[in-house]
């Protein structure tokens, strides 16, 4: 859910949104990054803005912030010392807030990200407290020079498990997992419960002997595949990303694909990199959105206890190997008990509402923090309780069979 909001432009680059008020100041890099992936977390933001009346800034230069990283990569390097480093690294163009907030919360979709903090110097000055979310980082990756940066805040959110406790010991800062969420009341069917006209939706990284199969259903008229026809990226070429205009908008039409959708591909992070993984099995973001918007899931699940613990229900995930030559047959099973089908649809949709929209992890920030919740807070999740209790009626179950 958008709010309309004033705008008031920095220094002719980045661009404060003023908020309603609140005392929340978000910084955001949307418009430096418009990957199709990063409008989750965009989502995130939009979020807290419209929980928290927050004002957001957005960071302007796509050039020049790339380029002081690199001369601070190079200066820290050669002096061993950050503070040096960063006094005399070039700064992108900076903006000094004329108001105190009582709480800092960046969000990075990675940690090659974090010099953009250059271009708020007098955060921690300006916020009472400050804590940030990283997205994405692999423990073999992680860039220590940058993660130095974080010794300021009070504590780091990152949303995959694996690479927390290597990141509180660079950084000296105590380190969350704080895993992914999604907007549930924008992904949920009810009230209108469109009718499922798309069998099988795959999007992202895919296996290629599965899209073939599922082509071969489609070719022959069985099956209504949604799929991407953007053309695979990367050196590896195992990327399937694009380059989005607005990113609501794009989360408005995943949304509305996935409540039409019967089937939806659901795999762990990267699973067709497991070279670059390293065995480390994290949940991707699908599994958020196909709860949210009541499809069956089918795909790799993580094999972790992590993923366990939050998907603890029956069906949350149906495995179907990520290679699998014969989706078909799974889909025939499927299809024969409708019974199943609706119960899966229930239990995903009811279990997002009420473990797994995006305000969940803002209290889960809060409460760490020490801070006290919202009264629009309290309002989503009861709103969010109460679509569990009442968005699945009988009826819905009969249709469904």
């Amino acid at each position: 859910m958008m709010r309309s909001e004033a705008k008031d432009s920095v220094d002719g680059q980045g661009m404060l949104h003023r908020g309603r008020g609140g005392d929340v100041l978000v910084m955001s890099l949307r418009r430096r990054a418009d990957l199709v992936a990063y409008c989750t977390y965009y989502e995130l933001e939009d979020i807290i803005v419209e929980l928290t009346g927050a004002d957001r800034f957005d960071i302007g230069e796509v050039r020049a912030p790339e380029l002081s990283r690199r001369v601070f990569k190079a200066l820290r390097y050669l002096s061993g010392s950050r503070d040096l480093a960063w006094r005399w690294a070039p700064k992108p163009s900076a903006v000094a807030f004329d108001r105190h907030y009582e709480l800092f919360l960046p969000i990075f979709t990675h940690p090659h990200e974090l010099f953009a903090l250059a271009s708020v110097p007098n955060w921690r000055k300006s916020c009472r407290v400050a804590a940030c979310f990283i997205a994405e980082m692999w423990e073999h990756l992680l860039p220590g020079y940058l993660l130095e940066l974080l010794k300021d805040f009070d504590h780091v959110f990152i949303g995959v498990q694996h690479p927390v406790k290597a990141v509180a010991k660079i950084t000296g800062r105590p380190c969350s997992y704080l895993p992914l969420a999604a907007d549930v009341m924008q992904f949920s069917p009810y009230p209108h419960f469109p009718e499922r006209v798309i069998d099988v939706c795959n999007i992202g990284r895919r296996s290629p002997i599965a899209h073939r199969a599922l082509m071969s259903l489609a070719h022959a008229g069985k099956i209504f595949y949604y799929y991407d026809t953007v053309a695979a990226s990367g050196v590896d070429g195992k990327q399937r990303t694009f380059h989005v205009q607005d990113a609501g908008e794009h989360r408005l039409l995943f949304a509305n694909l996935l409540k039409r959708s019967r089937y939806y591909v659901a795999n762990r992070s990267l699973v067709n990199d497991p070279a670059f993984t390293r065995g480390r099995q994290e949940i991707s973001g699908r599994f958020y959105e196909g709860a949210a918007g009541g499809a069956v899931m089918i795909g790799e699940a993580p094999e972790s206890e992590e993923f366990e613990r939050q998907f603890d229900w029956k069906d949350a995930i149906v495995h179907m190997p990520f290679d699998t030559p014969d989706p078909g047959r799974l889909l025939d099973e499927l299809d024969m008990n409708p019974q199943r089908i609706a119960a899966i649809r229930e239990n995903n949709f009811r279990n997002a509402a009420l473990r797994h929209d995006w305000v969940h992890r803002l209290r889960s920030v809060y409460e760490t923090l020490g801070l006290r919740p919202t009264s629009a807070m309290h309002a989503r999740e009861q709103h969010l309780a109460a679509l569990a209790a009442a968005a699945w009626p009988r009826s819905v179950h009969r249709a469904a069979s």
